[in-house]
């Protein structure tokens, strides 16, 4: 094993025993809450976590029968209000245009969780702040200092930035590690994964 695969793993073992085991279990307890009152959740993510995003909808909906959306599933609405409107307000008008309201709920997955002061991830920020205007609940599952999102969530689960050389990577591998507690966590899953339906027991 080379030093740099050794180093890599010990890292991201390092960085999941930092985690805050009990903000999961608030992250938890906010997308059952979610779940019980009828509300919609609305997954937002840019580059990798868009993927992570996607991802999420499908285990949400599948396994924890929560009714999920995600913008970036859309390309053409998408891409339609960036080129129209900008990527600013691009996430801001699709969750006005979904009617977000008070019993819903936006998870943001990003590695930084937007920033107004440096102008990073302002599409975020400004959802972030509608979704405070109507009383959305916000979660988050982010990296760095949690941004913007940490400031708005309810419950926000943060990746500590403990190796600077290698924040984004590990930020969003364990985004889905951390993705895969929660929709296996029996607060939340109402279906069998297909896989472990046909193990022996």
């Amino acid at each position: 094993m080379t030093d740099f695969v050794r180093d890599y793993l010990g890292e991201s073992i390092e960085l999941l025993r930092r985690i805050d085991g009990a903000e999961i279990d608030r992250l938890i307890l906010g997308l059952s809450g979610v779940r019980d009152r009828g509300g919609r959740l609305f997954v937002l993510g840019v580059g990798g976590s868009a993927a992570h995003a996607t991802h999420t909808v499908n285990d949400l909906r599948k396994l924890c029968h929560i009714e999920a959306y995600a913008p970036t599933d859309n390309v053409c609405e998408l891409t339609a209000r960036v080129n129209d409107e900008g990527w600013d307000s691009c996430f801001e008008k699709w969750l006005e245009g979904s009617r977000i309201g008070p019993a819903d709920g936006v998870l943001v997955l990003s590695v930084g969780g937007g920033s107004p002061e440096h102008g990073v991830s302002m599409n975020l920020v400004r959802a972030l702040g509608l979704a405070a205007r109507v009383g959305a609940a916000v979660f988050g599952i982010v990296g760095k200092d949690g941004g913007a999102t940490r400031q708005h969530a309810a419950a926000c689960v943060i990746v500590p930035p403990l190796y600077p050389e290698r924040i984004t990577p590990h930020t969003e591998g364990l985004c889905s590690v951390l993705l895969h507690l929660v929709v296996s966590h029996p607060a939340l899953k109402r279906a069998q994964s297909k896989w472990e339906s046909t193990s022996p027991r």
